[in-house]
Protein backbone atom coordinates (compact mmCIF):
# COMPACT_ATOMS: atom_id res chain seq x y z
CA UNK A 1 0.00 0.00 0.00
CA UNK A 2 1.23 3.49 -0.85
CA UNK A 3 2.46 5.43 2.19
CA UNK A 4 0.08 8.35 1.54
CA UNK A 5 -2.93 6.05 1.36
CA UNK A 6 -1.91 4.24 4.53
CA UNK A 7 -1.44 7.52 6.38
CA UNK A 8 -4.81 8.90 5.29
CA UNK A 9 -6.60 5.72 6.35
CA UNK A 10 -4.72 5.62 9.64
CA UNK A 11 -5.73 9.19 10.50
CA UNK A 12 -9.39 8.42 9.69
CA UNK A 13 -9.47 5.38 11.98
CA UNK A 14 -7.53 7.19 14.74
CA UNK A 15 -10.16 9.92 14.64
CA UNK A 16 -12.98 7.36 14.77
CA UNK A 17 -11.25 5.68 17.70
CA UNK A 18 -11.09 9.00 19.54
CA UNK A 19 -14.84 9.45 19.07
CA UNK A 20 -15.59 5.97 20.36
CA UNK A 21 -13.15 6.24 23.28
CA UNK A 22 -14.93 9.22 24.79
CA UNK A 23 -18.36 7.93 23.82
CA UNK A 24 -18.14 4.53 25.50
CA UNK A 25 -16.71 5.93 28.72
CA UNK A 26 -19.57 8.43 29.02
CA UNK A 27 -22.45 6.01 28.35
CA UNK A 28 -22.79 5.06 32.00
CA UNK A 29 -22.90 8.59 33.53
CA UNK A 30 -26.09 9.24 31.52
CA UNK A 31 -27.53 5.71 31.56
CA UNK A 32 -27.20 5.76 35.35
CA UNK A 33 -30.15 8.17 35.51
CA UNK A 34 -32.39 5.54 33.89
CA UNK A 35 -30.79 2.70 35.87
CA UNK A 36 -31.41 4.55 39.15
CA UNK A 37 -35.09 5.00 38.28
CA UNK A 38 -35.45 1.33 37.33
CA UNK A 39 -33.56 -0.14 40.31
CA UNK A 40 -34.64 2.38 42.95
CA UNK A 41 -31.03 3.20 43.90
CA UNK A 42 -29.59 6.66 44.55
CA UNK A 43 -27.27 8.47 42.12
CA UNK A 44 -24.28 8.53 44.49
CA UNK A 45 -24.33 4.76 44.95
CA UNK A 46 -24.58 3.99 41.25
CA UNK A 47 -22.09 6.55 39.93
CA UNK A 48 -19.46 5.27 42.35
CA UNK A 49 -19.53 1.93 40.50
CA UNK A 50 -17.64 3.63 37.64
CA UNK A 51 -14.61 4.37 39.85
CA UNK A 52 -12.65 1.34 38.67
CA UNK A 53 -13.35 2.17 35.05
CA UNK A 54 -11.79 5.61 35.24
CA UNK A 55 -8.85 4.51 37.37
CA UNK A 56 -8.13 1.72 34.85
CA UNK A 57 -8.45 4.27 32.04
CA UNK A 58 -5.46 6.11 33.45
CA UNK A 59 -3.52 3.27 35.06
CA UNK A 60 -3.37 1.04 32.00
CA UNK A 61 -2.31 3.87 29.70
CA UNK A 62 1.16 3.70 31.28
CA UNK A 63 2.36 0.39 29.75
CA UNK A 64 0.93 1.10 26.28
CA UNK A 65 4.09 2.71 24.92
CA UNK A 66 6.05 -0.38 26.00
CA UNK A 67 3.44 -2.73 24.51
CA UNK A 68 3.46 -0.78 21.24
CA UNK A 69 7.13 -1.65 20.75
CA UNK A 70 6.28 -5.35 21.00
CA UNK A 71 2.81 -5.71 19.49
CA UNK A 72 2.70 -2.74 17.11
CA UNK A 73 0.51 0.33 17.34
CA UNK A 74 -1.90 -0.89 14.66
CA UNK A 75 -2.51 -4.18 16.49
CA UNK A 76 -3.10 -2.38 19.79
CA UNK A 77 -5.64 -0.06 18.18
CA UNK A 78 -7.46 -3.11 16.78
CA UNK A 79 -7.55 -4.57 20.30
CA UNK A 80 -9.00 -1.24 21.47
CA UNK A 81 -11.90 -1.44 19.01
CA UNK A 82 -12.67 -5.09 19.71
CA UNK A 83 -12.21 -4.89 23.48
CA UNK A 84 -14.44 -1.85 23.91
CA UNK A 85 -17.12 -3.48 21.78
CA UNK A 86 -17.15 -6.66 23.84
CA UNK A 87 -17.08 -4.72 27.14
CA UNK A 88 -20.11 -2.65 26.10
CA UNK A 89 -22.03 -5.80 25.21
CA UNK A 90 -21.05 -7.27 28.57
CA UNK A 91 -22.21 -4.17 30.47
CA UNK A 92 -25.63 -4.48 28.84
CA UNK A 93 -26.07 -7.83 30.60
CA UNK A 94 -25.25 -6.52 34.10
CA UNK A 95 -27.92 -7.22 36.71
CA UNK A 96 -26.07 -6.37 39.93
CA UNK A 97 -23.78 -3.60 41.23
CA UNK A 98 -20.82 -6.01 41.15
CA UNK A 99 -21.49 -6.86 37.52
CA UNK A 100 -21.76 -3.19 36.57
CA UNK A 101 -18.48 -2.41 38.33
CA UNK A 102 -16.70 -5.39 36.72
CA UNK A 103 -17.77 -4.66 33.15
CA UNK A 104 -17.05 -0.95 33.54
CA UNK A 105 -13.57 -1.88 34.79
CA UNK A 106 -13.02 -4.01 31.66
CA UNK A 107 -14.27 -1.14 29.51
CA UNK A 108 -11.87 1.31 31.15
CA UNK A 109 -8.95 -1.08 30.62
CA UNK A 110 -9.52 -1.37 26.87
CA UNK A 111 -10.35 2.34 26.55
CA UNK A 112 -6.93 3.11 28.07
CA UNK A 113 -5.28 1.95 24.85
CA UNK A 114 -6.46 4.81 22.68
CA UNK A 115 -4.83 8.00 23.93
CA UNK A 116 -1.16 6.96 24.14
CA UNK A 117 -1.35 4.84 20.98
CA UNK A 118 -3.77 6.92 18.92
CA UNK A 119 -1.99 10.17 19.73
CA UNK A 120 1.40 8.75 18.74
CA UNK A 121 -0.07 7.38 15.49
CA UNK A 122 -1.71 10.72 14.71
CA UNK A 123 1.48 12.72 15.28
CA UNK A 124 3.38 10.26 13.05
CA UNK A 125 0.92 10.51 10.15
CA UNK A 126 -0.17 14.16 10.51
CA UNK A 127 0.38 16.56 7.63
CA UNK A 128 0.16 19.66 9.83
CA UNK A 129 0.47 19.04 13.55
CA UNK A 130 -1.81 21.74 14.97
CA UNK A 131 -4.54 21.36 12.37
CA UNK A 132 -4.66 17.57 12.60
CA UNK A 133 -4.57 17.63 16.41
CA UNK A 134 -7.45 20.11 16.33
CA UNK A 135 -9.58 17.94 14.08
CA UNK A 136 -8.71 14.85 16.13
CA UNK A 137 -9.87 16.74 19.20
CA UNK A 138 -13.13 17.61 17.47
CA UNK A 139 -13.74 13.93 16.71
CA UNK A 140 -13.10 13.06 20.35
CA UNK A 141 -15.44 15.78 21.53
CA UNK A 142 -18.12 14.57 19.14
CA UNK A 143 -17.94 11.29 21.03
CA UNK A 144 -18.19 13.00 24.40
CA UNK A 145 -20.90 15.36 23.17
CA UNK A 146 -23.08 12.73 21.51
CA UNK A 147 -22.77 10.20 24.36
CA UNK A 148 -25.22 12.06 26.58
CA UNK A 149 -27.82 12.65 23.85
CA UNK A 150 -27.59 9.23 22.19
CA UNK A 151 -27.52 7.37 25.51
CA UNK A 152 -30.52 9.33 26.79
CA UNK A 153 -32.45 8.70 23.57
CA UNK A 154 -31.71 4.97 23.51
CA UNK A 155 -32.43 4.61 27.23
CA UNK A 156 -35.74 6.45 26.96
CA UNK A 157 -36.94 4.53 23.88
CA UNK A 158 -35.34 1.07 24.01
CA UNK A 159 -34.05 0.78 27.57
CA UNK A 160 -30.62 1.45 29.07
CA UNK A 161 -29.32 -1.91 27.83
CA UNK A 162 -29.59 -0.69 24.22
CA UNK A 163 -27.40 2.28 25.14
CA UNK A 164 -24.55 -0.22 25.58
CA UNK A 165 -25.45 -2.74 22.86
CA UNK A 166 -25.58 -0.31 19.91
CA UNK A 167 -22.15 1.30 20.52
CA UNK A 168 -20.70 -2.15 21.23
CA UNK A 169 -21.78 -3.43 17.83
CA UNK A 170 -20.42 -0.27 16.16
CA UNK A 171 -17.02 -0.83 17.82
CA UNK A 172 -16.86 -4.41 16.57
CA UNK A 173 -17.82 -3.42 13.02
CA UNK A 174 -15.13 -0.72 12.91
CA UNK A 175 -12.59 -3.22 14.27
CA UNK A 176 -13.22 -5.50 11.28
CA UNK A 177 -12.95 -2.58 8.83
CA UNK A 178 -9.74 -1.33 10.45
CA UNK A 179 -8.03 -4.72 10.21
CA UNK A 180 -9.02 -4.99 6.55
CA UNK A 181 -8.05 -1.47 5.45
CA UNK A 182 -4.97 -0.70 7.57
CA UNK A 183 -2.47 -3.57 7.15
CA UNK A 184 0.33 -2.12 9.28
CA UNK A 185 1.77 0.78 11.25
CA UNK A 186 3.60 2.50 8.41
CA UNK A 187 6.02 5.39 8.78
CA UNK A 188 4.47 8.75 8.05
CA UNK A 189 7.13 11.00 9.56
CA UNK A 190 8.05 12.39 6.14
CA UNK A 191 4.49 13.65 5.73
CA UNK A 192 4.83 16.30 8.41
CA UNK A 193 4.61 19.38 6.20
CA UNK A 194 5.18 22.54 8.11
CA UNK A 195 5.85 20.66 11.32
CA UNK A 196 8.23 22.23 13.78
CA UNK A 197 11.25 20.51 15.28
CA UNK A 198 11.68 19.57 18.92
CA UNK A 199 11.85 22.65 21.14
CA UNK A 200 14.88 22.79 23.44
CA UNK A 201 14.52 24.33 26.91
CA UNK A 202 17.06 25.41 29.52
CA UNK A 203 15.32 23.79 32.53
CA UNK A 204 13.60 20.62 31.28
CA UNK A 205 13.16 19.01 34.72
CA UNK A 206 11.40 22.06 36.18
CA UNK A 207 9.25 22.34 33.06
CA UNK A 208 8.32 18.66 33.32
CA UNK A 209 7.34 19.04 36.99
CA UNK A 210 5.05 21.99 36.26
CA UNK A 211 3.51 20.20 33.28
CA UNK A 212 2.93 17.04 35.33
CA UNK A 213 1.08 19.02 38.02
CA UNK A 214 -1.05 20.70 35.35
CA UNK A 215 -1.87 17.29 33.84
CA UNK A 216 -3.03 15.88 37.19
CA UNK A 217 -5.16 18.92 38.00
CA UNK A 218 -6.49 18.91 34.44
CA UNK A 219 -7.47 15.25 34.76
CA UNK A 220 -9.63 16.14 37.75
CA UNK A 221 -11.40 19.05 36.04
CA UNK A 222 -11.89 16.99 32.88
CA UNK A 223 -13.49 14.01 34.57
CA UNK A 224 -15.44 15.84 37.28
CA UNK A 225 -17.04 18.07 34.67
CA UNK A 226 -17.69 15.51 31.92
CA UNK A 227 -19.00 12.81 34.28
CA UNK A 228 -21.22 15.14 36.32
CA UNK A 229 -22.49 17.26 33.42
CA UNK A 230 -25.74 15.37 32.60
CA UNK A 231 -26.76 15.24 36.27
CA UNK A 232 -25.73 18.89 36.84
CA UNK A 233 -28.11 19.97 34.08
CA UNK A 234 -30.81 17.60 35.34
CA UNK A 235 -30.54 18.93 38.90
CA UNK A 236 -29.43 22.57 38.63
CA UNK A 237 -31.00 24.00 35.48
CA UNK A 238 -34.22 24.78 37.32
CA UNK A 239 -36.50 23.06 34.79
CA UNK A 240 -38.22 19.69 34.95
CA UNK A 241 -36.89 18.19 31.71
CA UNK A 242 -37.30 14.65 30.31
CA UNK A 243 -34.15 12.54 30.13
CA UNK A 244 -33.79 12.88 26.35
CA UNK A 245 -33.83 16.70 26.53
CA UNK A 246 -31.37 16.72 29.43
CA UNK A 247 -28.99 14.62 27.36
CA UNK A 248 -29.45 16.93 24.37
CA UNK A 249 -28.51 19.99 26.44
CA UNK A 250 -25.42 18.19 27.70
CA UNK A 251 -24.52 17.39 24.09
CA UNK A 252 -24.87 21.07 23.15
CA UNK A 253 -22.49 22.10 25.94
CA UNK A 254 -19.95 19.50 24.80
CA UNK A 255 -20.12 20.81 21.23
CA UNK A 256 -18.67 24.15 22.30
CA UNK A 257 -15.63 22.21 23.44
CA UNK A 258 -15.34 20.72 19.94
CA UNK A 259 -15.31 24.16 18.35
CA UNK A 260 -12.62 25.30 20.78
CA UNK A 261 -10.41 22.35 19.93
CA UNK A 262 -10.56 23.19 16.25
CA UNK A 263 -9.56 26.78 17.01
CA UNK A 264 -6.76 25.57 19.30
CA UNK A 265 -5.35 23.44 16.50
CA UNK A 266 -5.06 26.51 14.29
CA UNK A 267 -3.48 28.56 17.08
CA UNK A 268 -0.87 25.86 17.77
CA UNK A 269 0.45 26.30 14.22
CA UNK A 270 0.73 30.08 14.67
CA UNK A 271 1.63 31.00 18.26
CA UNK A 272 3.91 29.79 21.05
CA UNK A 273 2.55 26.97 23.20
CA UNK A 274 3.29 28.61 26.60
CA UNK A 275 1.29 31.72 25.58
CA UNK A 276 -1.65 29.62 24.38
CA UNK A 277 -1.48 27.62 27.62
CA UNK A 278 -1.98 30.74 29.74
CA UNK A 279 -4.80 32.06 27.56
CA UNK A 280 -6.90 28.90 27.57
CA UNK A 281 -6.33 27.86 31.19
CA UNK A 282 -7.75 31.06 32.70
CA UNK A 283 -11.21 30.14 31.40
CA UNK A 284 -11.44 26.95 33.48
CA UNK A 285 -11.73 28.45 36.99
CA UNK A 286 -13.89 31.31 35.68
CA UNK A 287 -16.40 29.01 33.98
CA UNK A 288 -16.53 26.45 36.78
CA UNK A 289 -16.93 29.13 39.47
CA UNK A 290 -19.81 30.68 37.52
CA UNK A 291 -21.50 27.28 37.15
CA UNK A 292 -21.02 26.55 40.86
CA UNK A 293 -22.73 29.73 42.00
CA UNK A 294 -25.64 30.02 39.54
CA UNK A 295 -28.59 28.17 38.03
CA UNK A 296 -30.50 28.45 34.76
CA UNK A 297 -28.93 30.29 31.81
CA UNK A 298 -25.85 31.54 33.75
CA UNK A 299 -25.17 27.94 34.78
CA UNK A 300 -25.16 26.88 31.13
CA UNK A 301 -22.85 29.78 30.24
CA UNK A 302 -20.40 28.73 32.95
CA UNK A 303 -20.48 25.12 31.75
CA UNK A 304 -19.87 26.24 28.16
CA UNK A 305 -16.82 28.31 29.19
CA UNK A 306 -15.45 25.48 31.32
CA UNK A 307 -15.99 22.83 28.65
CA UNK A 308 -14.37 24.99 25.97
CA UNK A 309 -11.30 25.54 28.18
CA UNK A 310 -11.06 21.90 29.30
CA UNK A 311 -11.16 20.49 25.78
CA UNK A 312 -8.97 23.24 24.36
CA UNK A 313 -6.38 22.33 26.99
CA UNK A 314 -6.27 18.76 25.67
CA UNK A 315 -4.98 20.01 22.30
CA UNK A 316 -2.35 22.17 23.99
CA UNK A 317 -1.15 19.24 26.12
CA UNK A 318 -0.80 16.90 23.13
CA UNK A 319 1.01 19.57 21.12
CA UNK A 320 3.45 20.06 24.00
CA UNK A 321 4.36 16.37 23.99
CA UNK A 322 4.77 16.45 20.20
CA UNK A 323 6.90 19.62 20.25
CA UNK A 324 9.03 19.07 23.36
CA UNK A 325 9.65 15.27 23.15
CA UNK A 326 11.83 13.58 20.46
CA UNK A 327 9.97 11.15 18.16
CA UNK A 328 11.83 8.12 19.57
CA UNK A 329 10.28 8.60 23.01
CA UNK A 330 6.92 9.99 21.95
CA UNK A 331 4.71 6.90 22.43
CA UNK A 332 6.11 6.41 25.95
CA UNK A 333 5.72 10.14 26.66
CA UNK A 334 2.06 10.00 25.64
CA UNK A 335 1.65 6.98 27.94
CA UNK A 336 3.03 8.94 30.89
CA UNK A 337 1.02 12.04 29.91
CA UNK A 338 -2.29 10.16 29.99
CA UNK A 339 -1.29 8.07 32.99
CA UNK A 340 -0.79 11.24 35.04
CA UNK A 341 -3.97 12.87 33.79
CA UNK A 342 -6.37 9.98 33.91
CA UNK A 343 -5.13 7.94 36.87
CA UNK A 344 -5.47 10.96 39.13
CA UNK A 345 -8.82 11.75 37.60
CA UNK A 346 -10.04 8.24 38.38
CA UNK A 347 -10.67 9.59 41.86
CA UNK A 348 -13.13 12.06 40.34
CA UNK A 349 -15.99 9.57 40.61
CA UNK A 350 -15.79 8.99 44.39
CA UNK A 351 -15.08 12.71 44.81
CA UNK A 352 -18.31 13.55 42.97
CA UNK A 353 -20.25 11.08 45.10
CA UNK A 354 -18.72 12.42 48.34
CA UNK A 355 -19.09 16.12 47.59
CA UNK A 356 -22.56 15.71 46.10
CA UNK A 357 -23.65 14.12 49.35
CA UNK A 358 -22.13 16.98 51.37
CA UNK A 359 -23.56 19.95 49.50
CA UNK A 360 -24.77 19.04 46.03
CA UNK A 361 -23.28 20.21 42.76
CA UNK A 362 -22.29 23.71 43.94
CA UNK A 363 -19.67 22.00 46.10
CA UNK A 364 -18.67 19.59 43.30
CA UNK A 365 -18.20 22.40 40.79
CA UNK A 366 -16.46 24.59 43.37
CA UNK A 367 -13.87 21.87 43.89
CA UNK A 368 -13.41 21.59 40.13
CA UNK A 369 -12.88 25.37 39.98
CA UNK A 370 -10.08 25.03 42.55
CA UNK A 371 -8.34 22.45 40.34
CA UNK A 372 -8.84 24.81 37.40
CA UNK A 373 -7.11 27.60 39.33
CA UNK A 374 -4.18 25.24 39.90
CA UNK A 375 -3.88 24.72 36.15
CA UNK A 376 -3.82 28.48 35.57
CA UNK A 377 -1.00 28.91 38.10
CA UNK A 378 0.91 26.10 36.38
CA UNK A 379 0.49 27.85 33.03
CA UNK A 380 2.09 31.01 34.43
CA UNK A 381 4.98 28.97 35.81
CA UNK A 382 5.35 27.15 32.47
CA UNK A 383 5.52 30.48 30.64
CA UNK A 384 8.29 31.66 32.97
CA UNK A 385 10.32 28.43 32.76
CA UNK A 386 9.98 27.58 29.05
CA UNK A 387 13.05 29.49 27.93
CA UNK A 388 15.57 28.17 25.36
CA UNK A 389 19.09 27.26 26.46
CA UNK A 390 21.53 30.17 26.44
CA UNK A 391 24.09 30.11 23.70
CA UNK A 392 27.65 29.60 24.92
CA UNK A 393 29.82 32.50 23.83
CA UNK A 394 33.27 31.77 22.44
CA UNK A 395 36.20 34.15 22.98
Amino acid sequence: MHADTLSRRTVVFVNLAHTLDHFVLLIYPTAVIAIAAERGLDYGTLISLATGSFIAFGLFSLPMGWLAERLGRRNLLAIFFGGCGLACLGASTATSPIAFAAWLLVLGTFAAIYHPIGSAMLVTHARRLGRDLGWNGVWGNIGAASASGVTALLSATLGWQAAFVVPGLVCLAICVAFLALVPGDGDGTDRRKGGAGVIAVARPVALLAVFALALMAGGMTFNVTTIALPKVIDERLGLALPLALTGSLATLVFMFGALTQLAMGRLVDRFSLPTIFVGISVLQPVGLALAATTTGAPLLLGLVLAMAAIYGQVIVNDAMVARYVPATYRAKAFSVRYFLGYTTSGFAVPLIALLHGQGGFPVVLGAAAAFGATIFLCSLAFLAIAQPPRAVSRV
